[in-house]
């Protein structure tokens, strides 16, 4: 797969960046060279090799699920601009 200008400026568009016409073509070869190193990627045969969290043989740390910092609503939203009946009030968008 290879990307052209065009398809570059599409993807920056999606993506809300501004790109200048003239740096259209080296954000191009920069996708393709991104998409090349993916596919260098996908040769690689990982099978059987397990997930891991580092580098290091380790294990996550883990901890009791029990809330410990709870009944903080009031403080909460003190910090809003508009709250109501202890819910965060919002501009209704939908129609």
């Amino acid at each position: 797969m290879s990307i052209d200008t065009e398809t570059a400026r599409k993807v920056a568009h999606l993506a809300r960046i501004r790109v200048e016409d003239d740096a259209l073509p080296a954000l191009a070869r920069e996708f393709n060279d991104i998409l090349g190193f993916i596919e260098q990627l996908q040769e690689v045969d990982v099978e059987g090799v397990e997930p891991m969290v580092s580098v290091t043989p380790m294990r996550l740390k883990r901890r009791e699920d029990v809330v410990t910092d709870g009944d903080q609503q009031a403080r909460v939203l003190a910090n809003a601009p508009d709250a109501r009946e202890g819910f965060f009030a919002v501009p209704k968008v939908v129609e």
